[in-house]
């Protein structure tokens, strides 16, 4: 077993987008477990957009990263050394392992995976936490009913792409919103959607509405928010009475100069709230991370469906640690098709 590992840490707080020299590449010592924990060597980790909020030293729903800190990250790896009941050498585990090739963690705060019920890059997307969002964000926001339309920007992402297929296996109408041509395709292709809208076709939110009124005839009952910014302003017109939006996230609000920022038309106040009041809109936002007492349901349900190939996966897996942050970069602009992951063994 090597005594050294590498980590990629936060170097400088971002000024709008990240760029390559807010992280550092570093070398330090393989760390020692104590009482009830595991050493892991990490094989795949996860990119997600949370993780840019982390970056930021700004009040939230969990801290940040401190400078110097390990980008925080869920990983799946290998037990090289266990102090803990349960836990083995050679146990496959899914934990929040951080950007590292290797990490010791609190064996509660770990899963141990089975090899031969699927690759276990599922942990990291379908069957993990941004498959748990959508599942979770769908039914207990959403509220799903059959014969009802359904938008979601983001379509070909590990959150986008649960909820429309759900969706359409409730019997829902499902319009997916996605960046570029070839995601489109694949958005009606490979996840079922009924129709997919380029956003990057359509400058700001007037063409775009007009486009999903198009794809929307009978108006839109469930939009799960996963951007905000010009789409966000596309929808609100076209939300039908007692319509439900889950919102999960924001990511075009997340740089400076993202999708919808510096837009001639930026939603003010009464283009959002106006529509909520005289349609009876539910607006529910949600952090998947409250509500951890329903995973055993999600996989109950979900893991099955998978399994079968009911419910299709597409994986974007870049190699090397080294080339985490181009990727990550490469995730908040667009450019990753499906789940982001990286491959470190």
């Amino acid at each position: 077993m090597p005594d050294q590992m590498q980590h990629i840490t936060l170097a400088r707080r971002p000024n709008g987008a990240p760029t390559p020299d807010n992280f550092s590449l570093e070398t330090a010592p393989v760390p020692t477990p104590g009482d009830g924990e595991v050493l892991v060597r990490v094989h795949y980790m996860s990119l997600d957009p949370y993780m840019r909020g982390r970056m930021d030293d700004a009040k939230s729903y969990a801290s940040p990263v401190p400078i110097g800190g390990t980008m925080e990250g869920g990983g799946v790896g290998e037990v090289l050394t266990s102090n803990a009941d349960g836990f083995a050498p050679g146990d496959m585990v899914f934990g929040m392992l951080g950007w590292a090739t290797h990490a010791v963690a609190d064996a509660k705060m770990l899963r141990k995976l089975d090899p031969n019920a699927g690759p276990v890059t599922a942990a990291l997307g379908v069957l993990g936490m941004p498959g748990f969002t959508g599942w979770h964000g769908l039914m207990e926001h959403g509220r799903p009913k059959s014969g009802e339309t359904l938008v979601v920007a983001a379509a070909t992402g590990p959150v986008g792409s649960m909820v429309g297929q759900l969706a359409k296996s409730l019997g829902l109408r499902t319009v997916g919103i996605a960046g570029g041509a070839d995601k489109c395709v694949l958005a009606k292709e490979t996840f079922g959607f009924d129709a997919c809208i380029d956003h990057r076709a359509h400058a700001d939110a007037k063409p775009l509405r007009a486009a999903l009124k198009d794809a929307c005839p009978d108006g839109i009952d469930i939009y799960f928010e996963n951007v905000g910014g010009k789409v966000l302003e596309a929808v609100m017109p076209l939300m039908n009475p007692h319509g439900r939006i889950p919102v999960c996230g924001m990511i075009s609000w997340y740089n400076a100069g993202g999708l919808g920022a510096g837009a001639d038309t930026p939603l003010s106040a009464p283009t959002l709230w106006r529509p909520i009041l005289i349609k009876f809109l539910s607006v529910n936002g949600f952090i998947i991370s409250n509500h951890w007492d329903r995973f055993p349901t999600f996989l109950a349900e979900v893991a099955p469906k998978v399994l079968s190939g009911d419910i299709n996966v597409v994986e974007d897996i870049v190699e090397g640690l080294e080339n985490a942050p181009t990727a990550f970069i490469g995730l908040l602009e667009g450019k990753n098709v499906g789940k982001q992951i990286v491959k470190l063994i």
